[in-house]
């Protein structure tokens, strides 16, 4: 994933216990400001920019990283971005001691990773002050719950991702600049390392939501139900209401084309079944606790669930200038027909002249 400068200067808030009135007492719940009709107002710009990634990388043992382990992996990923060698991971076994003519198993790799690396000064996920190491918090283990044939859809997709490249239709949604990477449009509106923005508008009958990684906007119709036959929009078809102080979100009909969602370490897949449910609920002045469910029986074993945090940024929303199909595309089918045309090249014989 290629990366950007940040735009945004995020302002989060770690939040404590209230003080005062002696051993039993709890904070009080935050009431956030009202719009003109009454209902919670979730009106401004929000980034959930995060180094968390939705599954669980498999250094990690539990849902809460330690300060420890967060230093580290931010440390190495300062390093990759500077071109150096990156620090040894303190939770890996020893490693025996490299043999003579050994090749360096981390050596230093100046000017291949760093533009290819997302905004700096990104920190894990934090929730009330705790670092997560994944988004996923049921099943226990931050992993996606596929069945045999979700998997297989999944990886399908990673196969065709990797090699089909018969036209510009055979390739990835998010590559034709029809729908973000990595899902951050949603729904689910996932994390990102770079572009995490969106603006969000409230009116009395629909609410808005902008999201900067390729300017989509979904539109929640509050209070009103799914159309009876599906038309198969890009993110769904999204119905919402109020719960307290709580905007529920669902959302169903997923786009076929859209099924997969390309993240780092692998591939989160929605089926034309799916439903998603978001769940967001204003926390503070600077932040809206945002969790989701998602159910698919065609792909999932169960239902599973997700939560991150979106943390009131500074504006505006720029554009987010896709290449939208027309530049890259000769470039990448060129480069397929010649790689197919040097398969299919005959071994010059021996002894034969140049």
């Amino acid at each position: 994933m290629v990366g950007r400068t940040a735009l945004f200067v995020i302002l989060s808030l770690s939040l404590a216990a209230a003080g005062g009135g002696g051993p039993t007492a709890a904070a009080a719940p935050y009431h956030a400001p009202r719009t003109a009709e009454g209902t919670p107002d979730f009106e401004g710009i929000w980034s959930n920019l995060s180094y968390t990634l939705l599954e669980r990388p498999k250094r990690y043992k539990t849902l809460i990283a330690t300060e420890a382990q967060v230093a580290w992996a931010l440390a190495r990923r300062d390093a990759l971005i500077d071109g150096r060698k990156p620090p040894p991971d303190p939770d890996a076994p020893p490693k025996p001691p490299p043999k003579p003519g050994d090749a360096d198993p981390d050596p230093d790799d100046v000017g291949q990773a760093t533009s290819e690396f997302p905004d700096r000064n990104v920190d894990f996920l934090r929730i009330y002050g705790q670092a997560r190491t994944s988004l996923i918090v049921d099943p226990a283990d931050g992993k996606l719950p596929y069945t045999p044939a979700g998997r297989k859809l999944a990886d399908a997709a990673d196969e065709a991702d990797q090699h089909d490249f018969a036209n510009p239709e055979s390739r990835m949604p998010d590559e034709r600049c029809l729908t973000a990477s990595g899902g951050t449009t949603g729904p689910p509106m996932l994390n990102s390392t770079q572009n995490a923005n969106y603006q969000i508008l409230q009116t009395r009958g629909e609410i808005a939501i902008l999201s900067e990684t390729m300017h989509d906007l979904r539109i929640v119709h509050m209070g009103a139900r799914h159309p009876a036959v599906g038309t198969h929009p890009w993110m769904g078809d999204s119905v919402g209401w109020w719960e307290g102080e709580t905007l529920v979100i669902e959302t169903v009909d997923q786009n076929p084309h859209d099924g997969p969602r390309f993240l780092p370490g692998g591939v989160f897949y929605l089926s034309p079944a799916a439903k998603v449910t978001e769940r967001l609920t204003r926390i503070s002045p600077t932040q809206i606790h945002y969790e989701f469910t998602v159910e698919d029986p065609e792909v999932y074993k169960w239902p599973w669930r997700a939560e991150t945090m979106l943390n009131a940024a500074k504006g505006p929303i720029y554009e987010f200038a896709c290449h939208e199909g027309n530049y890259a595309f000769p470039d990448i089918l060129a480069g397929a027909r010649a790689t197919e045309k040097a398969a299919k090249a005959e071994p010059p014989k021996v002894g034969a002249q140049p």
